[in-house]
């Protein structure tokens, strides 16, 4: 090297420093006095054309003799840029002046420094609005945010199937909101890398950057989202660091409200480009530690812009120029509007009720900017907008979508995967739009393979909206305003080991039960088609049906002529932690069962799997039709959230964030003694809030009090049971022991205000 630099140089024994590089090989070289930076590229493509263009706009910035800026300095031969053989390989080199300065990640940052970065950044923009260079105008990068989808291919570099998921995500937000808005924005050529390292700080401002190898023709507010991405890599809020960068750069270049309209998804954009290229450098070099080395940085702060609401962002970003805040319609005009149309009969959550625009994995975003922790919805099961989820409805959706009278792959394929979770005994399956929809084809196909009408229902249960379902749902029929208990219905009590008959005994509580209720059948006049359960009664309270019960009950269902429906509507799909059943926690196997609200992640999907005996008796019927149920769409979306349970191991999580939700549960039913009985399993639990613990006297009261609070601190769960005195949380699998300690403390703070009151 020391050769090479006396033959292009002239340089006698100087001081040779390698640095980190990217891709390149760069050095610091000290000679007679002067400090220099030397870099060394391979000579492949297009690499000549490049650096050309490079020195060419730092000549250009210059002009106005700024030290802010590297100098391209002259060989030997008059060149900026030239080559030599190393390694026998072909090498091209360029010299640049030395530029003194603290890095700004070694630097105590404030606000006023990063207000004079977005200042300097804006500067240098304004300069290069009136540079022109056909080179960088043509090139097409994968570190240039406009072309983020030249990262895709580097997704499945990432290990984890979480990690990938969020990075899917953001692909397919930048897709919906920054694709559309490319063709209005400025456009300009950018430095398009201000990382922490690449900017120089002297006396608590930007004095300079350096490393111009990124530059890029680029919508000009790329310039901005680059800048802030790194800057706030450590930042436990970045929404509080980023206005003065923002404000700094609109004091010297105003800012135009759709280029700040889009400024968070280009940040999520370019934190997935950094973590795409440290997986990918991974991959290929994993003995180039510099190539990741913000990775980890990077990954944090992808999950807390993930926690971000968007609007959040852009009231930010336009607040902080002047920009008038978004104004979304009152709560009480979009009550109004609604009632208009809809009946006020289809309730609204809390006493305040939340007026929701968008939503990702396990938070939801409201119109104001808040987000909302989401341990409630059980119904988006992998996560909200899940990208496997919602990209397999669209490809399907544009390729092809009809009824099952059709032959298509994925029906079959979508069956014989879901009947894979099932034992051998219940192999075949039907296609429905609903949870609801699914419980009357059930009792149709009960009644039709048995010849009896009479149904065994529990106490507190539900199965859906039809006719059908509520007759059999003591949940509806026994309300206040419900229409009563049929007359073929037999309702038998709920194995409740907490408030029950056999309450605080340890031996055989479940068979105790069960004979109660074979009790029952025995004095029934008529002989059942079947008996449906829950194995966790949700609307009971979330209470688990008491260990061996269905074990001692359904033998003696089968033999007075019925069959057994295991209503897994909510507690299927690995929801409970121990098993992606929940029959299975009672060591039984039904005859037919129900399936609903998580197979389709929101997507309207219901199906009921049976047994061949009970599906041949059904076919001596009338012909079986749903326009909707099974249709291609359904079963790509439907297959696609098998896949990420598998992937992203959900129902592993579901246990392992489950049990430590409980323990945490049972650490506040330690402390406060309205917190009565913590039961469940995996990610479906109910927390009994009470008056005394002597008497198990509910709470309603302080039960509503608690989730109404939790959703003034933007934590949703709710209330259900006969008192509407039990806490639910049935978050999204994709829960974590992070979300699980927040909602938790939070109920500890809220009780602590109460019990000081």
């Amino acid at each position: 090297m020391k050769k090479i630099l006396e033959e292009l140089c002239g340089f006698v024994d100087p001081e040779i420093k390698k640095l980190n590089g990217y891709y390149n090989a760069n050095y610091l070289i000290k000679n007679q006095g002067q400090k220099y930076i030397f870099k060394t590229y391979l000579n492949e493509g297009n690499t000549a054309d490049i650096l050309n263009a490079e020195n060419d706009t730092l000549v250009f910035l210059q002009e106005t003799k700024s030290a802010e800026y590297p100098s391209p300095v002259l060989f030997l031969n008059g060149s900026t840029v030239a080559n030599f053989e190393m390694d026998g390989k072909d090498v091209i080199c360029r010299m640049l002046s030395f530029i003194d300065g603290e890095f700004l990640g070694d630097v105590a940052h404030s606000k006023k420094l990063f207000n004079s970065f977005g200042c300097f950044l804006a500067k240098m923009n304004l300069k290069l609005q009136s540079y022109n260079h056909y080179t960088i105008q043509a090139r097409q990068i994968n570190w240039d945010i406009q072309y983020l989808n030249l990262n895709k291919e580097y997704i499945a570099d990432i290990d984890n199937a979480k990690d990938r998921s969020v990075v899917q995500y953001f692909f397919q937000q930048f897709e919906e909101n920054v694709i559309p808005a490319i063709p209005k924005l400025r456009k300009c050529i950018i430095h398009n890398d201000a990382n922490e390292w690449n900017v120089l700080c002297a006396n608590g401002k930007v004095s300079g950057i350096i490393d111009f190898g990124d530059l890029v023709y680029s919508p000009l507010i790329n310039e901005l989202a680059v800048a802030i991405t790194y800057a706030c890599y450590d930042k436990e809020d970045p929404l509080v660091w980023t206005p003065d960068i923002v404000k700094g750069y609109n004091d010297v270049l105003s800012l135009q409200q759709e280029e700040l309209a889009i400024l968070y998804y280009l940040v999520a954009a370019q934190l997935c480009i950094s973590v795409c290229n440290s997986a990918k450098s991974r991959k290929e070099d994993p003995e180039n530690e510099y190539a990741f080395s913000s990775e980890e940085s990077a990954w944090k702060m992808i999950y807390r812009w993930l926690a971000i609401n968007p609007i959040a962002a852009k009231n930010c970003f336009l607040d902080a120029v002047g920009f008038n805040k978004i104004d979304p319609m009152s709560l009480e005009k979009v009550v109004d509007v609604r009632h208009q149309f809809i009946s006020p009969i289809l309730s609204l959550s809390y006493a305040k009720p939340i007026y929701m625009d968008r939503s990702a994995f396990q938070y939801m975003y409201d119109v104001n900017g808040n987000t909302y922790l989401d341990a409630y919805n059980n119904i988006p099961h992998v996560g909200h907008s899940h990208p496997r989820v919602v990209e397999a409805g669209q490809r399907q959706m544009a390729k092809l979508n009809t009824n099952t009278r059709y032959l298509y792959d994925q029906l079959s394929e979508y069956a014989e995967r879901l009947l894979s979770h099932f034992p051998d005994s219940v192999n075949k399956v039907y296609f429905v739009n609903s949870g609801s929809a699914a419980t009357d084809l059930a009792i149709r196909l009960a009644q039709a393979h048995t010849g009896h009408k009479n149904m065994m229902v529990m106490e507190h249960g539900y199965h859906g909206n039809t006719q059908n379902g509520i007759d059999i749902s003591d949940y509806k029929f026994s309300h206040k305003v419900g229409s009563g208990q049929k007359g073929h219905i037999l309702k038998t009590v709920i194995p409740d080991t907490y408030r029950g008959e056999y309450k605080g005994q340890t031996e055989d509580v479940g068979s105790r039960y069960a004979q109660d209720a074979i009790q029952q059948i025995a004095e029934s006049e008529e002989p059942l088609a079947a008996f449906i359960s829950e194995p966790v009664v949700g609307c009971g309270g979330q209470v688990p049906l008491a260990k061996g019960y269905l074990k001692a009950l359904y033998p003696a269902i089968r033999k007075q002529g019925g069959v057994c429906i295991s209503d897994e509507v909510q507690t299927g799909f690995g929801r409970l932690g121990d098993h992606f059943w929940g029959y299975e926690a009672q060591g039984v196997v039904p005859d037919i069962v129900i399936l609903g609200k998580p197979m389709g992640n929101g997507h309207p999907i219901g199906a009921v799997v049976t047994t061949t005996e009970i599906a041949e008796s059904f076919g001596k019927g009338v012909e079986f039709f749903s326009s909707f149920g099974g249709n291609p769409v359904s079963c790509a979306i439907g297959l696609a959230v098998l896949d990420v349970i598998k992937e992203e191991e959900l129902q592993a999580n579901a246990k392992h964030v489950g049990d430590y939700y409980q323990s945490l549960f049972r650490q506040l039913q330690n402390e406060y003694d309205c917190v009565g009985d913590v039961r469940g399993s995996g990610l479906f639990i109910g927390v009994e809030i009470i008056q005394k613990r002597e008497t198990l006297e509910s709470d309603q009261q302080l039960a509503s009090h608690i989730k109404n609070e939790l959703r003034n601190r933007n934590i949703l769960i709710s209330t259900d049971g006969p008192s509407d005195s039990v806490l639910k949380t049935k978050p999204p699998l994709c829960f974590t022991k992070e979300n699980a300690e927040l909602v938790t403390s939070n109920i500890h703070d809220i009780l602590k205000e109460v019990t000081r009151s």
